[in-house]
């Protein structure tokens, strides 16, 4: 019979990012090869395991490590992974640019550039081509690959603005010069120098994009100025040169902040940890510290890993992960969370994740790669620009050529073309979308909010109805006594003849009367010849009485009261299991207990309504009765019930028939494949499971529904905020263009008004980062 043996992922194949990379597939092929009889993948422990079976007549357990080591060893000399940080892009294009340039390097598996995040994924085969190679074709393109840990210094930062700043010096000394009758040779060498200051980056970024075969809008920007060199305006080429540049060293300095507010969520684990090692305590870095290593939190520090508490009660802020506003109480056993602030109770935090692993640094890499997720929107403005751009420069060609074989002077026809060049680029509307996603995304991931992509981030702001989950979503998820009915005696007085009983037991209803008899401070003696009545319940002997407690069935064949049976029959309406209570023949009460709603939901639901969600719907596998009793208290519009999860698929598709745009919201794990049919998959819980993480397209970290609203106002804020982009950067054209065409605007008026509107709508876009949680506020 075979074995097993698991370990670590991230020991065997320390480079690899996540079990989607192509290694992983290598790996297994290659011990599969050796003769193991399966390798697969495994979630477990809070990370990823490489399960692998064999025979043990074979191999033995040191073999099977050795040869899983060796492989791992093999295929990491072989293809190398590397997370780049590149400086110097300064528009989506640029990003383009260099995936175009790294996949045709022979040896170059995947080349993934996140123009947001500044990152470039890299997997090249080593035997091919080596990492200093690569990094000299990204510099020869002419971007700079920074080192980990270290920032750009100040004149890499800030090299657009002065080089722009210079510029406009040059342009202002120029036309002074020009102003003051100097010779024509001193003002046209400042102007010439505006030019070389204002088109340096401009120029690159065309030549780097003419090269890789497409036309965008520095190319345009390029042809015009020289254009007004051709006519002599050189005032008005190197004044279009300065805004330009100008225009696109504030947008870089605007985005940057926006890049900030994701980087500033990795900033938030502590570097080092305190450790208990061999009797003594240590400070290591946290990228060395293991599964099972004991850290030491003091009062006010920053929790270094994930893992769970083995020492210690205090409160711990999670709002840095799971935006919850009130610390939460932990004790041992608890989990704690990485970049975590510890309140005034000192703790000892068993690691159970490394710090790759951590919930924080998933999140940190998921919304980075949120970037790259392409929203309908920027797909259709991409769409749009690469039909736009080629037809404006055959328009423009057409202008120079037309007018003069109509009699038109020909400068004039030549100038008006450039003008119209700078009046149809459409810059604004290249980044109107872009930096409204990454300013959504990096304000919801502050919130405790994981939207794992632009189309994501649309979509939630477009729906109309929710589905949720009943058990563990919109309830607790265990059982709760409701109702104590006393027909002889007090309620704690029953409370206690049936938690001396039930707490022989380890069944969950069982369990809730204990709860509920320890919320109520009470004390109880010992049950003795306590027997299980399976599916009914238990009798024992208590107080010298021989006491029964279960459901109905366990009084089949006597005659229930009048009383019972009408507190029965209520109880079960309301959608609630029974428990009677018998002692020595002598009904003393009824108990009802119920899985009770979440705190809070009724008001996340109107809440959900004041926001324009227009149906609400519940699907449980429960009864009609027990999922309408919840429906009732917290104000559910539609309930369908007696669900198999095969069921909720065919329940989502003809909800999304009716309503077009649903959410399913769930715990990631049963309901899974509902939340795949949804327009939205939302997950609650994500800082605590895996599944969740990996399965939705949103998290809400925290596990409980009170930033579902949150989310939904912000999507829908940032869809009305790019609908505002758009409008402005294809307002600005459409305007433009009639008044270049017909003369009413020269060249320096058209780039005004360009830049401008560039601005305006990477400034609207960063609203969103301020954006405040109205739909809480006003609850």
């Amino acid at each position: 019979m075979a074995e097993k043996l698991k370990l670590d992922l991230s020991l065997v194949l320390p480079d690899v990012a996540d079990e989607r990379d192509a290694c992983v597939g290598r790996l297994t092929r290659l011990l599969q090869a050796e003769g193991l009889e399966k390798v697969h993948l495994v979630s477990e422990d809070g990370g990823t395991r490489l399960c692998l079976h064999y025979d043990p007549q074979q191999f033995s357990v040191s073999r099977v490590r050795e040869l899983a080591q060796a492989a791992g060893a093999k295929l990491g000399n072989h293809y190398r992974h590397e997370s780049l940080r590149i400086d110097g892009m300064d528009c989506p294009t640029c990003a383009t640019v260099i995936e175009h340039a790294l996949s045709r390097m022979d040896g170059v598996l995947e080349a993934s550039v996140s123009y947001a995040a500044e990152r470039l994924r890299l997997e090249y085969d080593s035997e091919k081509i080596e990492r200093p190679a690569i990094v000299r074709r990204i510099r020869a393109l002419g971007y700079a690959v920074l080192e980990e840990g270290r920032e750009a210094g100040w004149f890499a930062e800030h090299r657009e603005l002065i080089f722009s700043g210079v510029a406009g010096l040059l342009l202002l000394a120029g036309w002074l010069a020009g102003l003051a009758g100097t010779p024509r040779a001193l003002s046209l060498g400042l102007l010439l120098g505006a030019y070389a200051a204002g088109g340096f980056y401009t120029l690159r970024d065309a030549w780097q994009s003419l090269k890789s075969r497409s036309f965008d809008i520095d190319t345009l920007m390029i042809v015009a100025a020289a254009g007004a060199a051709a006519l002599g305006a050189w005032e008005e080429g190197a004044l279009l040169l300065f805004l330009f540049s100008l225009g696109h060293a504030l947008e870089h300095m605007a985005m940057d902040r926006a890049r900030k507010a994701i980087e500033s969520l990795a900033e938030l684990a502590p570097k080092i940890a305190l450790v208990q090692r061999d009797g003594a305590e240590v400070e290591v870095r946290v990228e060395e510290l293991l599964r099972g290593d004991r850290v030491i939190v003091k009062p006010g520090s920053r929790i270094p890993a994930d893992g769970q508490v083995a020492t210690g009660n205090s409160a711990v802020d999670q709002s840095p992960v799971t935006g919850e506003s009130m610390p939460v109480d932990k004790q041992p056993g608890d989990k704690v969370f990485a970049g975590t602030v510890n309140g005034e109770g000192a703790l000892i935090v068993e690691v159970t994740r490394l710090a790759r692993e951590s919930t924080l640094a998933r999140m940190v890499t998921m919304v980075a790669e949120a970037q790259t997720q392409k929203s309908p929107t920027q797909r259709f403005t991409d769409r749009f620009e690469r039909i736009f751009v080629p037809v404006v420069l055959v328009g423009v060609t057409l202008l120079i050529v037309l007018p003069p074989l109509f009699g038109f002077p020909f400068a004039e026809s030549f100038y008006r073309a450039m003008a119209v060049l700078v009046a149809a680029s459409p810059c604004a509307l290249a980044i109107a979308t872009p930096s409204a996603v990454l300013s959504g995304i990096a304000r919801a991931a502050r919130g405790g909010v994981l939207i794992k992509g632009g189309a994501h981030l649309e979509n939630l702001g477009v729906l109309t109805a929710i589905a949720f989950d009943k058990t563990g979503t919109l309830t607790v998820g265990k059982p709760k006594v409701t109702d104590v009915v006393a027909f002889s005696g007090s309620e704690d007085e029953l409370l206690k003849i049936a938690a001396a009983v039930e707490s022989r037991s380890a069944h969950p209803l069982a369990q809730a009367v204990v709860a509920e008899a320890t919320r109520r401070g009470l004390a109880w003696g010992e049950a003795a010849a306590v027997e299980a009545v399976t599916g009914k319940g238990l009798r024992a002997e208590f107080d010298g009485k021989k006491v029964a407690i279960g459901n109905a069935r366990l009084f089949d064949g006597e005659a229930l009261p009048e009383a019972v049976q009408q507190h029965t029959e209520r109880l079960q309406t309301e959608g609630k299991t029974i428990m009677l209570v018998q002692a020595d023949g002598q009904f003393l009460g009824v108990l009802g207990l119920a899985d009770t709603p979440r705190e809070g939901v009724k008001q996340v639901l109107e809440r959900l309504r004041r926001i324009g969600i227009r149906k609400t719907i519940m699907l449980t596998g429960d009864s009609e009765r027990v999922g309408r009793a919840i429906a009732n208290v917290v104000g559910l519009d539609e309930v369908q019930a007696g669900l198999l999860p095969e069921d909720k698929v065919k329940a989502m598709e003809e909800l999304g028939q009716r309503y077009r745009q649903v959410a399913m919201v769930g715990d990631g794990v049963n309901d899974a494949p509902a939340m795949a049919r949804a327009t939205v998959g939302i997950a609650m819980g994500g800082a605590g499971t895996d599944v969740a993480l990996e399965t939705a397209d949103v998290a809400l970290m925290a596990d409980d529904l009170s930033k579902l609203p949150f989310a939904v106002a912000l999507s829908r804020a940032s869809r009305r905020i790019i609908r505002q982009n758009l409008w402005v950067s294809l307002g600005v054209v459409a305007l433009l263009i009639p008044a270049t065409l017909f003369g009413w605007a020269g060249i320096g008026v058209a780039v005004l008004i360009h830049e401008g509107s560039t601005l305006v709508v990477v400034i609207n876009a960063l609203r969103l980062l301020a954006y405040e949680d109205q739909a809480s506020a006003s609850a």
